[in-house]
């Protein structure tokens, strides 16, 4: 029988594999990749089983389909860090981008790193993106260099005409509500939508190329936008809201208000003076559910194609988000709630129905995908494969590092929780016992072995803030005091909204 022909690079992928001792056949092709990303999102899934009333059926299944990592969390609680750091497989103490801006090709030092579409069209990979993997879409001398085709851009809208929900900030994007009245009116349902033309399109086209499409959706940032239908999931009498403690911030230090000192999301403290605790969270699961059924209908396009057998589904979200949880709302901060994300992988060579519980890091996305595909390494990345973890879920990891602001870091390993901030105070949590991170162990004689060894696995030093940095900035002055984006920090904690 005459050996089918294969490109160049199907065979440097079936000699990846044979080498990692995977069996495939002759006449295998490099996969296709579909990257999935979600803005905002924290533990709220079905899946994940943050809120008991959640529902996710889309995401949940995608899940089942595959390897869901229980313990996954972002390199930075804020868009532009995290994106940054995934898409460029370096940490926020490596580059020094930890601010909303600037775009990181604008920093010398970061003009020429290979990014991860990069690397796959380097492999002969057709690239296209709808939506936010980056946190904007690259400025126009760039496009070309990161994706072939570009979809509708993220641009969280529409807007009603007045705001919805009149917050202690007035920026348009801080509000919640019912708007608009249809689905197809939504950003997010058009960048759906040219994915699932996208992905159509590939069962007639002929190319030898495979595909890797990032698909990234606004919801359920703000604003917490959804049509009536999905509000209507979770009626207002019966909601289940966060649990809280009183006081929960007695036993640390005020230190951690510095990393969100003032923001556009509004405390805890506003909230319910308000009235609008129980409004945002009912937003924030109709918002989830909403884009749930746009990840299901890229899905089904991805199904429909023919090219799901053949094709690596990635779903993550850049960070996650507070409810009311340590009195704010939002994300900018290093408790499990801000740092803890849905992160699922799933196609071919992957188990289905499997969880593992060991920390991963969505740092580890960009190694993780370039082995599955059998793509040539690329020098530098800091993250780690989670092929390990992928064949046996039980495989031990390193803690995830999550970084806020210089020197401003959590480690997150199997069960404990610890947070050094730049003033040298500490937080340990025993999430074994303590879910919610509502008992700081860090003061407890009995705690110093698990600091010790916690204390070792934060990064040695954090490169400072790069030229431009600006959005979310937390700098000491050369006088020594704290500065909030510029200002000095002051004024009473407790009563800034």
């Amino acid at each position: 029988a005459k050996m089918p022909s294969l490109s160049l690079h199907a065979i440097g992928w079936l000699l990846s594999l044979m080498m990692l001792g995977s069996v495939c056949p002759l006449d295998a092709k490099p996969p296709n990749i579909l990257l999935i990303g979600i803005d905002d999102l924290n533990d709220w899934t079905g899946c994940l089983g943050g809120h008991p009333q959640v529902r996710t059926p889309n995401i949940d299944s995608l899940a089942a389909s595959g390897t869901l990592f229980t313990n996954a969390h972002c390199q930075a609680p804020i868009c532009n860090p995290s994106r940054t750091s995934l898409m460029t497989g370096r940490r926020p103490t490596s580059t020094g981008i930890y601010a909303l801006s600037p775009w990181f090709r604008n920093v010398e030092k970061l003009r020429d790193l290979v990014t991860l579409p990069q690397a796959f069209k380097k492999a002969g990979y057709r690239t296209a993106i709808a939506g936010k993997i980056y946190h904007v879409y690259p400025p126009p001398r760039d496009k070309a260099g990161e994706f072939d085709q570009y979809g509708p851009p993220c641009d969280f809208g529409p807007f009603p005409k007045k705001k919805l929900v009149d917050t202690p900030d007035s920026i348009r994007a801080m509000d919640w509500g019912v708007f608009p009245e249809r689905d197809e009116d939504q950003n997010d349902f058009h960048i759906a939508t040219w994915a699932k033309e996208f992905l159509s399109r590939q069962k007639d086209e002929k190319s030898e190329s495979p595909f890797f499409l990032g698909v990234g959706f606004g919801r359920p940032h703000v604003p917490c936008f959804a049509s009536q239908q999905w509000f209507d999931l979770y009626p207002t009498d019966t909601l289940k809201m966060p649990a809280l403690l009183q006081d929960d911030r007695n036993d640390i230090s005020d230190f951690a208000w510095n990393l969100h000192w003032k923001l556009p999301e509004p405390r805890l403290s506003w909230l319910q003076r308000s009235g609008q605790w129980r409004p945002l969270v009912r937003a924030y699961l109709a918002s989830t559910s909403f884009v749930d059924s746009q990840i299901g209908r890229v899905i089904e396009a991805l199904r429909q194609s023919g090219q799901q057998d053949n094709t690596i589904v990635v779903l993550f979200s850049d960070h996650g988000w507070h409810l009311g949880e340590k009195a704010i709302s939002g994300k900018n901060s290093l408790w499990e709630r801000s740092t803890r994300v849905p992160l699922i992988i799933a196609g071919p060579g992957v188990p289905k129905q499997q969880r593992c519980s060991q920390p991963a890091e969505l740092l580890d996305i960009y190694p993780t995908l370039i082995d599955l595909a059998g793509v040539q390494a690329v020098p530098g990345l800091e993250g780690l494969s989670l092929r390990p973890q992928i064949n046996r879920p039980e495989t031990p990891r390193r803690a995830a590092i999550t970084t806020h602001n210089p020197d401003n870091h959590a480690a997150r390993d199997s069960r404990w929780r610890y947070i050094r901030l730049a003033d040298g105070s500490e937080e340990l949590y025993d999430h074994s016992k303590d879910p919610n991170e509502w008992n700081n162990l860090a003061h407890a004689p009995e705690s110093i072995p698990e600091l010790q060894r916690l204390r070792a696995m934060l990064p040695a030093r954090s490169a400072p803030h790069v030229q431009g940095a600006a959005g979310r900035v937390l700098q000491k002055s050369t006088d020594g005091k704290w500065l909030w984006e510029g200002r000095v920090i002051d004024g009473d904690i407790q009563s800034i909204d």
